[in-house]
């Protein structure tokens, strides 16, 4: 259950607090007022797209938190396996802070992607937002709602028909690669032979190109490291350091600090000795070869050629051989590839069409149950003699979801026939069947709040009482949050809250006000008559309330 919201800086919303209740939890207010702000912080807190001009001008940042209560062991248990626990009361605090930069979400204090934010919290909230029933325009979100509904029985051969379709693309891409004819392949081939046989010819081996090219920054610079050794030799030849050490060791005898003198003065006179004899040596080795010089430098031409030719370093030409002679052998066995290739496709497909077709029987079965479900929610919403079914057709190609294309089919009056949901239903009435199914999936999911945003679109009168007798039912068992403008389903609420925009100094501003029973009724008079409340209005909300207290007793 949703226990509070908070918000902070987002829109019109300098500060709100609200305290969400059991059952059903009713939110009204003028057009205007900030009702649509309210259901978009609490999208906002679960990962939704967010605008950095929501936050409130002036503002550094926008804030939204969500504090859930988490009782049931199986959801508890399905919240553990997503790597998230609730605390000892079962608590669940989900926030998301907004700044022009980024977004942080977090979930209980641990930082969260939005993608993993979405997963937890579809375990515990659920919004129907205000055009989300148009959605059941498109074919394609009927056949989301049937494996919404029927995840446990479709779960798992869903991520085989994925895998299968996965498997079956690679072989089906695999193959078209047999597309070359005989003299093509000649052409390739012998290209194939020449680059395998040039690299390999050249012999190359790790670190070669790093060892020669040391060896050929010494011989191009011989004159100047001779010339420079020569000079350091004649200079470490000096007597400079022995007359220093004479003389220091004549009077050493009278200081222990003129004797430590001494021992420093002998230890530099024998590195100087061993650094005199280094360069003498490194001296009478030196040769110039102009031969050596010039294979170096060729080889070094081969090497660096090839590497620019084959990517740019030994790993990646050593790599390139590889690709070119599987690549060749591939095509020096080119029709027996093809041949096996060919066969490992009508595998790979025959076994991908089980699994589809296996998927599709189940989902047909499942479409039986969920319809019946539909059709039974929709008798309670005042569709008199409705008919519901669902029509399935099998797609010319496979897709990772499978073979299906399947589409509800509706017939809202006696004698009609069964047509296409979205051709033959209004606005209200796709908005009652979004209610329907909305029902039907809470029941099955066990998703403990649900929130509507304006349900009550293109309906009234007696509708609206179906309506509003049907969320008081969802409400028995599921905490609902519904925005309304219809007094009828209004009057149903065991919480009331009133959204008013105010002017405070120079800005405005929302608020959020939890209404009292005679707060209630005002506000119901305003919902049933407009600008002008009389005393007949009050009354007339007042017996509303009354009756809606006596239906929610009796239902």
């Amino acid at each position: 259950m949703l226990l509070q919201l908070r918000v902070k800086n987002l829109a019109l919303i300098d500060e709100a607090e609200v305290e969400f209740g059991p059952g059903l939890n009713i939110l009204t207010g003028e057009t205007g007022a900030g009702k649509s702000i309210i259901i978009g912080s609490v999208n906002i807190a679960l990962g939704g797209k967010v605008s950095k001009t929501s936050i409130r001008n002036g503002a550094g940042y926008a804030y939204a938190e969500l504090l859930f209560s988490v009782e049931d062991e199986e959801k508890k248990e399905a919240l553990r396996a997503l790597g998230v626990s609730p605390d000892e009361n079962g608590v669940i605090i989900v926030s998301r802070k907004i700044t022009e930069s980024r977004s942080i979400a977090r979930v209980n204090d641990e930082t969260v992607t939005a993608a993993r934010l979405r997963e937890i919290t579809g375990l515990l909230i659920d919004i129907h937002g205000q055009h989300e029933h148009q959605s059941l325009l498109y074919k394609t979100k009927h056949l989301e709602i049937l494996d919404a509904y029927a995840r446990t029985e479709v779960g798992a051969l869903k991520e085989k028909v994925a895998a299968a379709y996965r498997a079956y693309q690679e072989i089906k891409k695999e193959l078209s690669s047999f597309q070359m004819d005989q003299e093509a392949r000649r052409r390739e081939m012998d290209f194939l032979q020449f680059e395998i046989e040039e690299i390999e010819n050249a012999g190359l081996r790790e670190g070669e190109e790093e060892e020669l090219t040391d060896r050929y920054r010494t011989l191009n610079h011989f004159q100047k490291i001779a010339a420079a050794l020569q000079v350091a030799s004649r200079e470490l030849d000096g007597d400079g350091l022995g007359r220093a050490i004479k003389e220091v060791s004549e009077v050493a005898e009278f200081d222990d600090k003129i004797r430590d003198m001494e021992a420093q003065l002998l230890d530099a006179e024998a590195l100087l000795s061993e650094a005199e004899h280094s360069v003498m040596s490194y001296l009478d080795g030196m040769v110039f070869d102009e031969g050596e010089f010039r294979e170096i430098e060729e080889r070094l031409d081969v090497i660096r050629g090839l590497m620019a030719k084959y990517g740019g370093t030994l790993e990646r030409t050593m790599e390139k051989l590889a690709e070119k002679k599987e690549r060749l052998e591939l095509l020096e066995h080119y029709e027996e590839r093809k041949v096996k290739a060919e066969k490992e496709f009508q595998q790979k497909e025959s076994e991908l069409l089980k699994v589809c077709e296996e998927l599709s029987q189940k989902r047909q079965k499942a479409a039986k149950g969920l319809t019946a479900k539909i059709k039974k929610a929709l008798s309670e919403l005042n569709f008199l003699d409705v008919k519901f079914g669902m029509r399935f057709q099998r797609l010319n190609s496979f897709t990772a979801d499978g073979i299906d294309e399947a589409e509800f089919e509706i017939s809202t009056n006696p004698g009609e026939p069964v047509r296409p949901l979205g051709m033959v239903a209004s606005g209200g009435e796709l908005s009652r069947v979004m209610l329907a199914i909305k029902t039907v999936l809470a029941d099955s999911d066990q998703i403990p709040t649900l929130i509507f945003d304006e349900i009550d679109t293109g309906i009234s009168g007696r509708t609206a009482q179906k309506v509003s007798e049907k969320l008081n039912y969802i409400a028995k068992t599921h905490q609902v949050i519904c925005i309304t403008h219809l007094p009828q389903i209004a009057s149903m609420a065991d919480l009331h809250f009133e959204i008013k925009k105010q002017t405070e100094g120079e800005k405005t501003v929302t608020h959020i006000y939890p209404l009292n029973e005679q707060e209630q009724i005002v506000e119901l008079a305003r919902l049933l008559g407009g600008v002008e409340i009389t005393d007949r209005v009050l009354e007339n909300a007042k017996e509303m309330k009354e009756l809606a207290k006596a239906a929610k007793t009796a239902l």
